[in-house]
């Protein structure tokens, strides 16, 4: 298992390095959007999946009784989640700003009227 998500997590590194390449501003978005969804999975695939029962703690204990999954990991990962859907909507905000003012989206086009 964890060698098929290591797989995912460098398959959406390269798809989303490649977009990050071109030349429109909209598809650098969504390479953006793909490596911080790979950076999520990495967090998750290091912090090992397991299938073990939740970390809580029992009335009168010092410890879980049994094997407990880390709650580190997916906490660190919701926390990347809300930062990343707010980067992406001020940048989606941004390109529509700059395809409005410039009419249009393409960076060597931009590079030039600078």
């Amino acid at each position: 298992m964890t060698v098929l998500l290591a797989g995912l997590v460098g398959v959406l590194t390269a798809c989303g390095v490649y977009l990050i390449l071109r030349r429109t501003l909209l598809r650098v978005l969504f390479g953006i959007v793909l490596l911080s969804n790979a950076v999520n999975l990495a967090l998750l695939t290091v912090g090992r999946v397991l299938r073990a029962a939740p970390p809580i703690v029992p009335e009168g204990a010092s410890a879980p009784v049994a094997a407990a999954a880390n709650p580190l990991p997916q906490a660190l990962v919701l926390t990347a989640i809300v930062i990343g859907f707010g980067l992406v909507a001020f940048a989606l905000v941004l390109v529509y700003r700059v395809y409005w003012t410039f009419d249009t989206i393409d960076t060597d086009d931009l590079a030039a009227r600078s």
